[in-house]
């Protein structure tokens, strides 16, 4: 690989997202298993998981019609296309650790779902995680439609890009 290519920004492959996963599922089960008792999880990052894989979600698609130049569409600025590369790789990345952690503490409590505590305390884990899921898609759209198309993609009969 030349350093040229060595600087580039390359997609998110699927080998860090899950590694991150698996390391806040461990850190998930420790924090369970070292509390002596478990605290109430906050509700609320659910719904703002949610919106924020929506937000991602619907940039994404006004993102991939401005990259392609789609009729009745601006072009995007090459800068603002790079910091929305920028928010989708972060939003992967975290919302692969929240959701390991998540998921972690979910499955080291479903062995006592007859307690209410830890009945709530596992509906809210997994609720979490499957938001944090959510937008680890979101963002890997996003990022995927920040792509530029090759030239072999392009119509005929629109302008080359400048």
């Amino acid at each position: 690989m030349t350093e040229e290519e060595e600087r580039r920004l390359h997609p998110t492959g699927w080998r860090t997202p899950t590694l991150l996963a698996i390391a806040g599922a461990l850190l998930g089960a420790l924090f369970t298993t070292v509390l002596p008792g478990l605290p109430p999880m906050p509700w609320t990052a659910i719904p703002t998981l949610l919106l924020l894989a929506l937000a991602e979600g619907f940039t994404a698609g006004r993102t991939r019609r401005r990259i392609r130049r789609a009729p009745g569409t601006e072009p995007i600025p090459p800068l603002s296309a790079a910091r929305l590369v920028a928010l989708a790789k972060a939003s992967v990345l975290a919302a692969s650790l929240f959701g390991g952690f998540f998921a972690g503490v979910a499955v080291m409590v479903v062995e006592n779902l007859g307690l209410p505590v830890h009945r709530e305390v596992f509906l809210t884990a997994l609720g979490t995680a499957l938001a944090a899921g959510v937008l680890v898609v979101a963002g890997l759209y996003l990022e995927y439609a920040c792509r530029v198309p090759d030239d072999e993609d392009r119509d005929d009969d629109r302008p080359e890009a400048v």
